[in-house]
């Protein structure tokens, strides 16, 4: 039985996507799948039963994780590792390793490796761009953002208010953190509030803290040193690029407790000290940070941490959801069609009486840029003047439908259709009905009861409008 189980656990280990290597206590290899063959280019065949040292001749006791857990015990979770296999190509991982130990005893120690090599070449990239940024003109600076806050749209008292905190914002440079859901416009804020600030000519960085794993995230925002550890160069990090200027942290609730730690620590001092350097250097940066996640909540779960909340959230601006300000919806309607018809060479007026009462009562879980991709979308497949319930897209209708029975009719002047049928079920046949009868009365009304310009305008002919019309007892 346990050599049955033993061959299953090999042949499960096998299966993973994840490179796993395991050494025995002398740094022997008693293990290594055919995934961590692939990101090392090695053939498991030629690395089982070799030592470390021999099959990665650029690695040593200081450098190799596998080496220094056999010696220490420590576990090691999501190290960076950047070494040469043994054709000489540079690989760049992040580690989880584990000493094996049994009757207190080390006896060996397992390596779960996952390739960041191309992730680290963007790093790299993204570290050049910001770089060369950083050497333009003022002029070609101002250029990096796109947004002012004349361009957010809203009358609601929600949105002004969160708009006239951002204006003050602008006049200091206190850290600013946002809270909003997706798609609600934390970046549109944050680039306003530097463009509106003394630093509007200067750098405005961004980078999302989610994207990258922490010990790489803190290579970039604090640059490294050449031999700081190995395949390190000697580059500058974020806050050296965006010094007078300022640098977004987007979503900061996703960035690791250990790497806050060390942001706070920058934040107060102003100094920076790259990985692996002895020397401090001082940075003038502006950090504005946005949370897609409550800051309350993350504080309660232990995933932001508070001293680093309170000295963030000098200045707190919460951006409302859609939901919670939709008498800006017709407004912010307005000002994409406007904007989309320059975009799309199109001559679009509004939207159907149909269209207007689903935007009212949908939910819009995507918030602002959700309600803007929904009329892109209508407009690319319209060739009328009116966006109609038929254009919009199917996951919106999907969704809607869904949610049809939940809506509060007092909360709206005309009472919403409810489509139900006799069970309780929403059902897709009532519902299509009544969002033609709504079409059918719309184009009759625009047509001003003119049949045969309203078929016309339907594209269906006379007939059909007639027996439509004798359906749904319409008469005109």
């Amino acid at each position: 039985m346990d050599k049955l189980i033993k061959n299953f656990s090999q042949d499960i280990l096998e299966m993973i996507d994840m490179g796993i290597h395991i050494v025995d206590a002398k740094g022997n290899t008693v293990f290594y799948n055919a995934a961590m063959g692939r990101l090392e280019m090695m053939e498991p065949s030629n690395v089982i039963g070799k030592n470390l040292m021999e099959v990665f001749p650029s690695l040593n006791r200081g450098s190799s994780t596998l080496l220094h857990v056999l010696q220490t015990g420590e576990t090691i979770v999501d190290k960076v590792q950047t070494y040469f296999n043994c054709r000489g190509q540079e690989i760049t991982t992040i580690n989880t390793t584990c000493p094996l130990i049994k009757n207190n005893r080390i006896v060996g120690a397992v390596e779960i490796a996952r390739d960041i090599t191309k992730l680290k070449e963007l790093s790299e990239k993204v570290s050049y761009t910001h770089k060369s940024a950083k050497n333009k003109s003022s002029k070609q600076d101002r250029q990096l953002t796109r947004y002012s806050f004349s361009d957010i749209i809203g009358e609601s008292r929600s949105i002004r208010s969160a708009v006239e905190i951002a204006k003050k914002a602008a006049q200091t440079s206190s850290s600013v953190l946002i809270y909003g859901e997706t798609g609600t416009g934390k970046e549109l804020f944050a680039q306003s509030i530097h463009q509106a600030s003394r630093r509007g000519g200067k750098a405005f960085i961004t980078q999302n803290c989610a994207a990258l794993p922490e010990s790489l995230l803190e290579g970039i925002l604090f640059g490294t040193v050449k031999g700081g550890f190995t395949g390190a160069v000697d580059r500058p990090g974020l806050f050296e690029l965006a010094d007078g200027g300022t640098l977004l942290l987007d979503e900061i609730n996703s960035m690791g407790t250990n790497l806050q730690a060390k942001l706070l620590r920058v934040l107060q001092e102003g100094l920076v000290r790259r990985i692996g350097d002895t020397g401090v250097i001082p940075v003038d940066v502006r950090v504005i940070a946005t949370a897609n996640e409550n800051p309350m909540e993350s504080m309660e779960k232990g995933i932001l941490r508070k001293d680093l909340f309170y000295r963030l959230s000098v200045v707190y601006i919460r951006i409302p959801p859609l939901r919670e300000r939709k008498e800006d919806i017709p407004v912010l309607t307005r000002h994409f069609i406007n904007k989309l018809n320059i975009k799309l060479g199109k001559n679009v007026r509004g939207v159907s009486r149909g269209v207007k009462k689903l935007f009212m009562n949908y939910d819009w879980p995507g918030n602002v840029r959700e309600l803007e991709n929904a009329i892109e979308g209508a407009m690319n497949v319209i060739s009328d003047e009116l966006i109609d319930v038929g254009h919009l897209p199917a996951y919106i209708l999907e969704d809607y439908m869904r949610s049809a029975g939940e809506i509060n009719e007092d909360e709206y002047e005309t009472p919403m259709p409810v489509y139900r049928d006799y069970k309780g079920d929403v059902s897709l046949d009532k519902m299509l009905e009544e969002m033609e009868k709504e079409i059918i009365i719309d184009t009759l009304k625009t047509c001003s009861g003119n049949i045969t310009r309203s078929a016309e305008k339907l594209n269906i002919k006379r007939q059909t409008l007639q027996y439509k019309m004798k359906k749904y007892g319409l008469s005109m």
